[in-house]
């Protein structure tokens, strides 16, 4: 499934075949319980997506929640999409050096980490990710690039 027109991310885990809905489901728990308070879940874009709700931040330049993570199946891996990593260049080389330690190949795209398997991935590190910024810091980091 490249994209989906659910409208939760209930129904877009129930389109999901068993196999990938167990690995979508899994990345998801990690996420949730590691989010910081203020995200809020929901489906945009038509993956899973974690966001600052536009009555906290409204100045974005879309008109769409500032989108703090995302969680997709794809039509031929899954990916994790982290706009806070990608924030700065030690976020990107913390990722690959966590990947490294954790001994897992890192397959990274310019907004995303991208992977087959659920073994592919070092879920504390998605953990970690989901903890990375409060709202209030990705918000700043997020006006801090706007102004570049």
């Amino acid at each position: 499934m490249a994209r989906s027109d659910a409208k939760t991310p209930e129904e877009y885990l129930a389109e999901l075949p068993e196999p990938r809905r167990e690995v979508v489901s899994r990345i998801r728990d990690v996420i949730l319980e590691n989010l910081p308070e203020g995200f809020e879940e929901r489906m945009n874009w038509g993956m899973i997506a974690y966001e600052v709700p536009l009555d906290r931040y409204p100045d974005t330049y879309n008109g769409q929640p500032l989108m703090y993570m995302a969680l997709a199946a794809q039509k031929n891996h899954f990916a994790v999409y982290s706009s806070g990593v990608y924030m700065s260049p030690q976020g990107e080389e913390w990722v690959k050096t966590e990947f490294q330690n954790a001994g897992k190949k890192l397959d990274m795209g310019k907004s995303c980490l991208r992977f087959r398997k659920l073994e592919d991935v070092p879920l504390e590190v998605i953990g970690k990710i989901a903890q990375g910024h409060s709202v209030d810091s990705f918000i700043a980091g997020s006006e801090a690039a706007k102004r570049k």
